[in-house]
C-alpha cells in the first residue's frame, strides 16, 4: 500500500529541510529567553499557562526535529544531519544523538515485539511511561541537566527554571511518548497496522500537525521513514487516496 512515492516526498531534504529545523530550534530557544526574562509566574495567570504549553509543544518540536536526523531527513549531509540531531537531542533533555539514533532504528526493524527499546508489553499508559523513561535516561544525562538547571539558575530564580525549562521539557516527553509511541503500538495489534504494528490517527491534519506534528500519522511514518515530519500529511492524504480507490 506505500510500495512507491514521487521522488518529492520520498526525499525532500537540503533546503527546507535546514530551514523548518532552523526555526524550530531558534523558536524554542527565543522563547524560553522571552519566557525566563518577562513572563510572569502566578497560579491564576493565564499567560503563564500559554507559556508553559507553547514552550512545551517548541519541546517536541526539538525531538522531532532529532528524529528527522536520525533518518537523514534535515539534509542531504549525513554529517549535517548529525549535527542538527546532536544539538536538537541536547537541548531537548541532554540526550545521546548517537544512543537515540540506534535505539530507534531497532525500534524500526521490531516494532511492538520483544527486541523493540521502546515497547513494553502492557497498555498501562503510566506504567509503560515509567519503564520507556528508565530505558532512555542515564547517569550522562541527568548531570547535563543538573549543570544546565544551575547555570540557568545564575541569571533567573529557581520556580522560574522549573515552570519555563524543566517542566515544558516533561510535557514535550509525554506527547511524544503518547502520540509516538503508546497510541501507535499499543494493543491489540490489529491486520490493519500490518508488519509494522502501527496505527494512525484519522485525516485531520491540523490536529495531527497541532497534537505531535504529523507524528500521529504514524503508520504512514514507518511505511516512509524516509518522509520528514512536515511531508507526513501528503503521505497520509495519498494513503486515503489509495483506499478509497480500491473500495467496491
Amino acid at each position: 500500500m506505500f510500495s512507491t512515492y514521487p521522488k518529492a516526498i520520498y526525499g525532500m531534504r537540503s533546503f527546507y529541510g535546514v530551514m523548518i529545523a532552523s526555526m524550530v530550534l531558534c523558536a524554542w530557544l527565543a522563547h524560553l529567553w522571552y519566557s525566563l526574562e518577562y513572563a510572569s509566574v502566578g497560579l491564576f495567570s493565564p499567560m503563564m499557562y500559554f507559556h508553559i504549553a507553547l514552550q512545551g509543544y517548541l519541546s517536541t518540536g526539538l525531538f522531532i526535529t532529532a528524529h528527522d536526523a536520525m533518518h537523514g531527513t534535515v539534509m542531504r549531509s549525513n554529517k549535517g544531519n548529525r549535527i542538527v540531531g546532536t544539538l536538537a537531542c541536547f537541548l531537548f533533555a541532554g540526550m545521546s544523538f548517537r544512543r537515540l539514533q540506534k535505539n530507534h532504528w531497532a525500534h524500526h526493524l521490531h516494532p511492538a515485539d520483544s527486541d523493540d527499546p521502546d515497547y513494553y508489553p502492557t497498555n498501562n499508559f503510566f506504567v509503560w511511561f515509567a519503564v520507556f523513561m528508565f530505558r532512555y535516561t542515564t547517569i550522562s544525562q541527568l548531570i547535563i541537566m543538573a549543570c544546565m538547571f544551575n547555570i540557568l539558575l545564575l541569571r533567573y530564580n529557581e520556580i522560574q527554571v522549573w515552570i519555563y525549562w524543566a517542566l515544558p521539557s516533561l510535557l514535550g516527553a509525554l506527547q511524544l511518548f503518547y502520540f509516538g509511541t503508546y497510541r501507535p503500538h499499543r494493543t491489540p495489534h490489529t491486520h490493519e497496522m500490518g508488519k509494522h504494528r502501527a496505527r494512525t490517527l484519522k485525516k485531520n491534519h491540523l490536529w495531527a500537525l497541532l497534537s505531535c506534528y504529523f507524528f500521529g500519522y504514524h503508520l504512514e511514518h514507518h511505511a516512509s521513514p524516509s518522509t520528514p515530519w512536515w511531508q507526513l500529511y501528503r503521505v497520509k492524504n495519498m494513503n486515503d487516496t489509495s483506499h478509497s480507490s480500491i473500495q467496491p
